[in-house]
């Protein structure tokens, strides 16, 4: 942050989830042997609180609010709780069964045969609720142990 006087912070409330790069691709390549089709998987991954980020990016360096442009949400939602019925959790991910299914197929159980239990009604993962979150300094030594590519 050379030369910064200070941060831009969105609103102090927000959260985002985070995953790396390497994390990200390998969660895709892991996903191919699980898939039937059609489903949407989702990582289990932590939440971070924008304010942190900065603090990580930026350590001692004021924030300054901008406030939320049009569209942008406080938090991230990747399983929203109007899927929960279609939801299914294993160890470490999620996964919504499509809305238009092939019932010949047996979303309960992946094609590696692991076998997800349903989430509760009216569940939703949401970068707020999540309860792991990652604090700013666990957020620097993550980005500085991340491969550039």
């Amino acid at each position: 942050m050379s030369g910064a006087k200070e941060l831009p912070i969105t609103d102090k409330r927000m959260t985002r989830f985070w995953i790396t790069k390497s994390q990200g691709v390998q969660f895709v390549l892991d996903c191919f042997s699980r898939m039937h089709g059609g489903e949407v998987f989702v990582p289990k991954i932590p939440s971070l609180r924008i304010v942190d980020i900065a603090q990580a990016i930026g350590p001692g360096l004021p924030f300054r609010i901008i406030g939320i442009r049009p569209g942008e949400k406080l938090h991230e939602v990747m399983c929203p709780s109007d899927d929960s019925s279609r939801t299914l959790e294993f160890d470490d991910h999620f996964v919504i069964m499509p809305t238009v299914r092939d019932y010949s197929v047996d979303y309960k159980k992946n094609a590696q045969k692991v076998i997800g239990k349903p989430v509760n009604p009216a569940f939703e993962y949401s970068s707020n609720t999540n309860p792991h979150f990652l604090d700013a300094p666990a957020i620097k030594k993550i980005v500085q142990e991340e491969p550039e590519q």
